[in-house]
């Protein structure tokens, strides 16, 4: 097994490897003067099952082509299998048509992905579970929510507290932290009024008094 890192995250390809002891694969990774985005793998991956790590916090689209890039260099490299560990997969959000003449971004990166010769992906709490639908590879979808109720449960967070979901899509995550404990949930409704910009109109639940804990 190798891992592989991009330049989204170090800190955390740096924590998994510690914790699975397996050193991080060399990569050379940089621009070129035009701003394009030069890789080239160190070591040898041919045969190996290798692990690519990017997240896509911030540089969002210089991170998605490094990943693709990176994709692209260990399949011509011969590795065995190319899986991708991305916990915040970008373009996401948009995994269907709300306006006419609207792109749905979330196909296209399944799309990217695939194409360029990725086996397996791994990603945490996806903006929709259908959207594994749009890839023709498996996906691994995890769930953080359990991880993140026992870190309230550890820290006391949930003393006279109510669940609250900050819009209707995410009633269901809201649902499932309440019933682990057995608390309320409320839902913020609010009105989008342009990409970016949102407005809250009403507050369904009880709150009032109540310590919140934001889904």
């Amino acid at each position: 097994m190798q891992l592989i890192t991009g330049q989204s995250h170090p800190l955390l390809s740096q924590e998994i490897s510690r914790i699975l002891k397996v050193p991080l694969t060399a990569v050379e990774d940089k621009y070129f003067a035009n701003g394009e985005i030069y890789v080239r793998i160190k070591e040898k991956v041919r045969g190996n099952d290798v692990f690519i790590i990017q997240s896509f916090g911030t540089e969002v689209n210089d991170r998605l082509m490094e990943l693709l890039i990176l994709i692209d260099a260990v399949k011509r490299a011969s590795a065995g299998r190319i899986n991708i560990i991305a916990p915040n997969l970008c373009y996401s959000r948009q995994d269907r048509k709300v306006s006419s003449r609207e792109p749905i971004t979330a196909k296209l990166v399944a799309d990217l992905i695939t194409k360029a010769g990725a086996q397996r992906l791994v990603t945490i709490d996806l903006h929709a579970e259908q959207i594994q639908g749009f890839y023709d590879i498996p996906v691994d979808h995890f769930m953080a929510y359990p991880l993140i109720a026992k870190y309230l449960k550890k820290n006391g967070y949930l003393k006279n507290a109510v669940i609250v979901s900050p819009d209707i899509g995410g009633v269901k995550r809201a649902n499932k932290m309440a019933d682990l404990f057995g608390l309320k949930i409320a839902i913020i409704d609010k009105i989008r009024k342009a990409h970016n910009e949102a407005e809250v109109a009403h507050v369904v639940g009880e709150v009032e008094g109540e310590k919140s804990n934001y889904d």
